[in-house]
């Protein structure tokens, strides 16, 4: 059995950059491409990479089956991973951003009234409404939560991110985490003397603006390409 062999085809047949896996399973784009290189056997990041790629451990170890990529069992371990899934007709699945799946594993989401599972869309609405996106497999839901974004969205909303997106290489909105916190903000880069700073921004001017330094723990999960706003009548 070769794992790097196993996840280079996979890769492949979902057309992921080494970029785009690190982004969805937390393994280094050198970690990645060094297994696939040397067609390693093993690795303790064998299992995050599986989930990654739509696959249980096991199914990604078969040599001997070709299994969808697209598709994801619901035992596979790590969560799932972004996704959409071909439903009815034309319709497109947009599925939830997992928290306990390999690339949100232990992010807390402060202050989330529940979740929204999925999105079901046309091929129409998704053509009409999101003009600049990676990739329909990129695309996940987050269920807004806090109320720092306000009046942008309210806690409870749903959110359209881009999971393709994982660097801020323009100001935007962005889904995020700093150590095991989970934030979306308005993210600003700012030039300084000392370089570049980051400055998350909230909508709601409760709240104070703050820098994210170079030794902070940040990863960039996506970028925020549309809200739904709800209101009480």
């Amino acid at each position: 059995m070769a794992l790097g062999k196993q996840i280079r085809r996979y890769r492949a047949a979902l057309g992921l950059t080494l970029e785009q896996l690190e982004a969805r399973t937390g393994v280094g784009v050198g970690t990645i491409a060094a297994l696939e290189g040397r067609d390693s056997e093993r690795s303790k990041y064998a299992a995050r990479l599986a989930a990654g790629l739509g696959l249980s451990l096991e199914q990604l170890l078969d040599e001997s089956a070709q299994y969808p990529p697209d598709v994801v069992l619901a035992d596979a371990g790590g969560g799932e991973p972004p996704r959409v899934d071909h439903g009815a007709g034309d319709d497109l699945r947009i599925p939830r951003f997992d928290t306990g799946g390999a690339m949100g594993a232990g992010v807390e989401l402060r202050d989330q009234p529940g979740v929204i599972q999925s999105l079901r869309v046309s091929q129409e609405w998704l053509h009409k409404n999101l003009r600049h996106y990676t990739a329909a497999a990129n695309l996940c839901v987050v269920t807004g939560f806090g109320d720092s974004m306000r009046p942008m969205y309210n806690p409870g909303d749903p959110l359209l991110v881009d999971l393709g997106v994982v660097k801020a290489e323009v100001d935007g909105v962005f889904f995020f985490r700093v150590g095991n916190e989970g934030f979306i903000k308005r993210l600003q880069r700012i030039p300084s003397a000392q370089g570049l700073l980051i400055r998350a921004k909230s909508e709601n001017t409760k709240y104070d603006a703050w820098d994210i330094t170079e030794d902070m723990d940040l990863q960039i999960f996506g970028r925020v390409l549309k809200v739904w706003r709800s209101e009480d009548l």
